[in-house]
C-alpha cells in the first residue's frame, strides 16, 4: 500500500504542529514500493512521473519482472536470525565472487569428498581390494537414477584404490574408463582392454580383441598386471542378442583373467535383462544400487559445496526448500545444483532490478545490505518452478480461494497417513482452516460441490454416498504439488507446516 502524505498544517494556524510521516521500509525486491517522506512526496506516487525516469527504463523494469517472475514483496522476516554468519559478498559488484559461486554449484565441478555415498563406496572399494589381494578377476554392477553419485563415487574410488595399493605396497592395477557412448561400436570396447592391457602394442590384425583377450587370459602369462575396467553407461552395449556384454563379464570368468569389471548403468532393471544369462555361465555380477537423494541427504551436499566459499550466499530455507521438492520429484541432484544456480540468477536479475529504482535516499541499514544479496525462498521458489513445469501446479494455482482451501485441508489431513477420507471429516478440517483467517466457510453441500469439480479437473477423487458428508474422497495428484503450488501465499504456507 503506498503511503499517504499527511495532510498539511498551516503554521500560523498551529505553529507547534510538525507533520510527521512514518518512514515505510522499502524492500530491494519491491522497486515500486513507495517511501513515505515528512518533508516531500515519493516522485513514485506523482502520476506525471520525475524528469528523471524515462519510458526506456519503465520497459527494462517490466521486463525484469516478467522474466524474473518474484513476488512483488518477498519475505525477508527473521533472515537475519535464519542464516549463519559469514563474509558478504556482492554478486554485482565482484564478478570473481559470482563466477566461484557458479562454479562451485556446477555439475562438472567434482567436490572434494563425495559424501552421502561413503557406504557404497566402501563397499565399491572393498570389493576391488579383495580383487587387487588375491590377484583375482570379478565383476561389479552399479545402477541407480541418474544424478544419484555413480559416476563421482567411481572416480572417488579408484583414487582410494591407488592410495590403499601404495600404502599397502602392493602394486595397484592399471585403470580404464570407458564411457561407452563415445564407443565408435560396440565391440571397441574390446580393443581398448587389449591395448590397455598390452601397454600400447598393436593387436594381431588376423583375430579379433576379444579372442585374443580370451587366449591371453586363457593361459598363464608371467608380469601380467591386474586392469580395472570402468565402464559407465554400459546399457548402451546391449544388442539384440546382448553378445557384447555377456562377453565382456565372461572376461572376468577366465582361469588366468586379470580384469576387475566394474558396470555403471542409470537402468536399475538393466540387471534382471542379463543377470539370469551370466548365472547361467558362471559369472554373476555383485549388485550395488545407487537409491535417490533424500531431501536430508541433498541439504548435505548443498552444504558441503557452499562451505568452500568464505561467504554466506544461500537462505537455509531456500537450500532445504530446495531440497525438497527435487527429493520428491526424483532425487536427482544435478537438478538440486541446476535450480540453485537459477536462483542465483534470479537473485542478479532482481539487483539489476532495484538499481533501475534507486532513490535519492542512499541509506540502507547494513542488514538489509545483507539480506538483498543472500538467495532466498522467493528465488527458490521462482527458479523451481522453471526447472518443474507442471501442468498440474498451474492448475492449482489458478484455482478459486476456497478450493485451495480444501486441497490446502486434504494435505493436512493425508499427513496422518490416511489415503482417504469422507467428506465429513474433511470438512472439519477445512472449516478450521477457513477459522482460522476470518474466512467464512461454505456449507457441507456447496463443499461437495468444489470437490466434485475438483474431480473433474483431475485433483480430486470423489467417491458416491446416499449423504454427502460420507462420500469418500482421495488425492489423485501429489501432495508435494499442492505444497510447491500454494507455497507463494503465506497463509497457506503457514498451514502446510
Amino acid at each position: 500500500m503506498p503511503a499517504f502524505a499527511a495532510p498539511r498544517h498551516s503554521p500560523a494556524s498551529d505553529p507547534t504542529s510538525v507533520a510527521v510521516t512514518p518512514r515505510k521500509s522499502r524492500l530491494r525486491s519491491d522497486p515500486d514500493a513507495a517511501i513515505g517522506s515528512p518533508l516531500r512526496k515519493s516522485p513514485r506516487l506523482c502520476k506525471e512521473g520525475s524528469p528523471n525516469s524515462s519510458p526506456k527504463i519503465e520497459v527494462i523494469r517490466k521486463c525484469l519482472k516478467s522474466s524474473l517472475n518474484l513476488s512483488e514483496s518477498p519475505e525477508k522476516k527473521q533472515l537475519t536470525e535464519d542464516f549463519v554468519e559469514g563474509q558478504n559478498w556482492d554478486p554485482r559488484a565482484e564478478e570473481t565472487q559470482l563466477r566461484a559461486v557458479n562454479e562451485t554449484l556446477h555439475v562438472s565441478t567434482a567436490p572434494a569428498s563425495v559424501v552421502c555415498r561413503e557406504n557404497e563406496q566402501n563397499r565399491i572399494l572393498d570389493f576391488c581390494k579383495k580383487c587387487v589381494k588375491e590377484e583375482k578377476a570379478g565383476s561389479l554392477y552399479v545402477c541407480g537414477c541418474p544424478g544419484t553419485g555413480k559416476t563421482l563415487s567411481m572416480e572417488k574410488v579408484k583414487v582410494m584404490l591407488v592410495d590403499w595399493a601404495n600404502k599397502e605396497g602392493v602394486q595397484h592395477p592399471d585403470v580404464l574408463s570407458i564411457n561407452c557412448t563415445t564407443l565408435a561400436n560396440m565391440s571397441e570396447i574390446f580393443s581398448k582392454i587389449l591395448g590397455q592391457t598390452h601397454y600400447g602394442k598393436k593387436p594381431s590384425p588376423s583375430t579379433s580383441s576379444l579372442q585374443q583377450l580370451q587366449k591371453l587370459y586363457s593361459q598363464h602369462t608371467p608380469g601380467l598386471k591386474m586392469i580395472l575396467v570402468v565402464a559407465d553407461e554400459l546399457d548402451y552395449l546391449i544388442t539384440k542378442d546382448r553378445a557384447v556384454l555377456h562377453d565382456l563379464f565372461m572376461l572376468t570368468t577366465m582361469p588366468f583373467s586379470r580384469c576387475i569389471l566394474l558396470g555403471v548403468a542409470n537402468a536399475i532393471d538393466l540387471a534382471d535383462w542379463f543377470i539370469p544369462k551370466l548365472q547361467s555361465l558362471n559369472c554373476k555380477p555383485m549388485v550395488i544400487t545407487f537409491c535417490a537423494y533424500s531431501k536430508d541427504q541433498i541439504i548435505n551436499i548443498l552444504q558441503e559445496r557452499l562451505r568452500a566459499l568464505p561467504y554466506t550466499v544461500f537462505q537455509p530455507q531456500a537450500l532445504e526448500l530446495c531440497a525438497r521438492k527435487v527429493a520428491a520429484a526424483s532425487g536427482d541432484m544435478r537438478k538440486a545444483l541446476a535450480v540453485c544456480r537459477s536462483a542465483i540468477e534470479m537473485l542478479i536479475g532482481e539487483s539489476m532490478l532495484s538499481s533501475l529504482d534507486e532513490t535519492e535516499d542512499q541509506q540502507r541499514p547494513a542488514a538489509n545490505d545483507m539480506m538483498s544479496n543472500i538467495v532466498r525462498i522467493n528465488h527458490v521458489a521462482a527458479a523451481l518452478s522453471k526447472v518443474y513445469k507442471s501442468p498440474v501446479v498451474d492448475t492449482i494455482i489458478s484455482l478459486p480461494q476456497h478450493q485451495q482451501i480444501i486441497l490446502c485441508s486434504a494435505v493436512k489431513l493425508f499427513r496422518e497417513g490416511k489415503k482417504s477420507t469422507i467428506l465429513g471429516e474433511l470438512n472439519k478440517y477445512y472449516v478450521d482452516v477457513c477459522k482460522s483467517t476470518m474466512i467464512p466457510p461454505v456449507g457441507i453441500l456447496e463443499l461437495s460441490s468444489m470437490c466434485r469439480v475438483l474431480d473433474d479437473q483431475g485433483i480430486l477423487k470423489l467417491g458416491q454416498s446416499r449423504e454427502d458428508k460420507l462420500r469418500r474422497v482421495t488425492l489423485k495428484v501429489d501432495g508435494a504439488d499442492i505444497v510447491f503450488a500454494l507455497r507463494g501465499v503465506r497463509f497457506f504456507r503457514n498451514c502446510l507446516k
